[in-house]
């Protein structure tokens, strides 16, 4: 093709090629000024030298799928009062250089009938940890919880961290008032030379076989380095009796029926009172330094013998010397009254209130006595004990037992012993003092919530 005017053309090209540049330039800029978003760690989207959604390559935040999740240990609920929980979870962060800042989880309780209530929260949860978790003070509005659960955020931001320490170290704890309003105390010192502020502490008592029995929560406001400040841990209620640890003493009641038919087998000396004598003189010969015993006797009527003390074996030769009254062997056997003289002194000064409440009740018989409904009065007496959180036992010796009354008499079916002959007696009694207490120390945890340092999540 023949360009006539070649100037004129190219004139109008390098006009149109700057149009262009200008145009180009300015839409560019338009662009990176209002529509443009360069790839970050926050945009929502897998870009950049990311290895999923804002995380991994470049990312402070790591991936989920790099991370192994937490894991729940235990979670329980311990009621504090009548229709009010405190709940307890233990925690374990098994990732060395992973934590979580800030850690979102959902605790639920439920009954029978299904959610109870629900409680939300969040925590910080440092790597190589077992980090508790309390939430206090949770009103079920009167339901007894039988299951308790929590749940944690599904996608949360972990991140590099270190965890802050053992800056904590436990140098002394104490229960006591185990069973009228318990103190735990205890000294913990701040190893490190920094002062730390805020400091929460969970105690948790746990049994033999490692279940969590009880649990309370502290906090330190200020705590300087290198010092050490005594804690406390209340309870509303009494636990002695949740404690099965011989280190929680106990303040005990051995009632023995010594109405006529206990002489009923004969002989010389009669039987089976003088086996059940030997038996339990032999129980009162194995209690504890701390331990007190006292002693109550029934037939017709229900007589304490011995008040609480902690001189055993004076105990131990009362009750090697009992005999049947010559009038109880035409009277009746009055249980009920048994129960509520062993309730009065239960609850009397002489009661140790670091001490758990016991009553160890035998008899051969059904109850006779008093009145026209004797077992219906025994029952109104053992609810009574109950309720002053006395931990019962009955012993049904013989044949001729109404085996479903003395259960229900008992604490629960596994405080009622059958022995149907006087043999099984002294076996019987040592299983009762296995039950009451177990040897060796409480097992109480006291933990200092650890804090860490989290690497910041930037763009």
């Amino acid at each position: 093709m023949h360009i006539a005017r070649p100037w004129a053309f190219w004139r109008r090209v390098m006009y149109g090629t700057g149009f262009f540049v200008v145009f180009g330039g300015i839409a560019t800029g338009l662009f990176f000024l209002y529509g443009y978003t360069p790839a970050s760690c926050l945009d929502g989207d897998e870009n950049g030298r990311e290895s999923g959604v804002d995380c991994g390559g470049g990312c402070a935040r790591i991936c989920t799928v790099d991370v192994e999740p937490p894991q729940v240990k235990w979670i329980r609920a311990f009621r504090i009062v009548p229709g009010q929980y405190n709940v307890v979870a233990y925690i374990e962060n098994r990732n060395v250089n992973a934590g979580v800042a800030t850690l979102a989880y959902t605790i639920q309780l439920f009954d029978e009938q299904g959610l109870i209530v629900e409680r939300t929260g969040t925590t910080s949860l440092p790597p190589s940890s077992l980090h508790p978790i309390f939430e206090g003070r949770i009103q079920t509005e009167g339901r007894v919880p039988t299951r308790t659960t929590i749940a944690f955020e599904t996608d949360p931001s972990w991140v590099n961290a270190e965890k802050s320490g053992e800056n904590f170290k436990l140098e002394r704890r104490e229960l006591t008032g185990a069973d009228l309003k318990p103190v735990l105390t205890a000294t913990l010192k701040n190893e490190i030379i920094d002062e730390v502020e805020d400091v929460e502490v969970v105690a948790t008592i746990f049994n033999r076989e490692g279940t969590a029995l009880t649990a309370s929560r502290t906090v330190i406001p200020s705590f300087p380095g290198r010092s050490s400040r005594e804690i406390t841990f209340t309870w509303q209620e009494p636990i002695a009796k949740t404690i099965r640890s011989c280190e929680v003493p106990s303040d005990i009641i051995l009632a023995i029926d010594l109405s006529g038919s206990m002489n009923n087998d004969g002989g010389t000396p009669p039987e089976p009172v003088t086996s059940v004598l030997k038996a339990a003189e032999a129980f009162a010969r194995r209690l504890g330094e701390l331990d007190q015993l006292g002693l109550v006797t029934y037939a017709t009527e229900a007589t304490t013998v011995r008040m609480l003390t902690g001189e055993h074996d004076r105990v131990a030769d009362t009750v090697k010397a009992l005999t049947i009254d010559p009038q109880s062997e035409r009277g009746s056997t009055n249980t009920g009254d048994a129960l509520y003289r062993a309730r009065e002194e239960l609850s009397s000064e002489r009661h140790n209130s670091d001490a758990r409440k016991v009553l160890i009740l035998l008899t051969d018989g059904y109850a006779t006595g008093p009145g026209e409904t004797p077992e219906d009065y025994a029952r109104e007496a053992a609810t009574a004990l109950k309720s002053d959180d006395v931990e019962l036992f009955t012993i049904g010796l013989g044949t001729e037992l109404n085996e479903a009354f003395l259960t229900e008499l008992a604490t629960d079916e596994k405080h009622y012993f059958r022995a149907p002959t006087t043999a099984t007696l002294g076996g019987i009694y040592e299983d009762i003092t296995g039950a009451i207490c177990e040897e060796g120390a409480a097992v109480i945890e006291i933990i200092p919530k650890q804090s860490g340092v989290f690497a910041p999540i930037v763009p």
